[in-house]
């Protein structure tokens, strides 16, 4: 939305995509996601397209690290995309993508873009700090 309170409600948006992700809660997807919603990650080894891609990377995430938060840091927009800074913490006590459990606490830096039409989710470009998390993971000790 190109108003002042069209960038306040999808930054609005995009903050509150983080807590109800946490929580799997569909009918806030339902309001706020486009049924041809897409996630680009190439660190993932699926693929994330609308609100089902979005239940399956929640239980994935949720099933390795059920503690789960996402503190924001910054969260800025222009011209329809927002991009948030935030933190991937929680503690690694389930299968994580292919890694058996640590029990040590994983703690990432994120960003994440994304772009909105009509006030709703429509992509969404996820940059982790991979290395950082393997390191985490006891998958490398570079």
């Amino acid at each position: 939305m190109d108003t002042p309170m069209g960038r306040e409600h999808d930054k609005q948006v995009a903050r509150e995509y983080f807590d109800a992700f946490i929580r799997g809660d569909r009918d806030w997807w339902q309001r706020n996601v486009r049924p041809d919603f897409r996630r680009h990650d190439p660190g993932l080894p699926y693929e994330v397209v609308g609100i089902e891609g979005l239940q399956h990377h929640h239980d994935v995430l949720l099933a390795g690290v059920p503690d789960l938060n996402l503190p924001i840091h910054d969260v800025m927009e222009d011209d329809g995309k927002v991009l948030v800074r935030l933190r991937f913490r929680g503690t690694h006590t389930g299968e994580f993508l292919g890694h058996a459990p640590t029990g040590g606490a994983i703690d990432v830096e994120v960003f994440d873009l994304f772009r909105l039409e009509g006030g709703q989710l429509v992509e969404h470009w996820a940059m982790v700090d991979s290395l950082s998390l393997l390191k985490q993971l006891g998958a490398t000790s570079i």
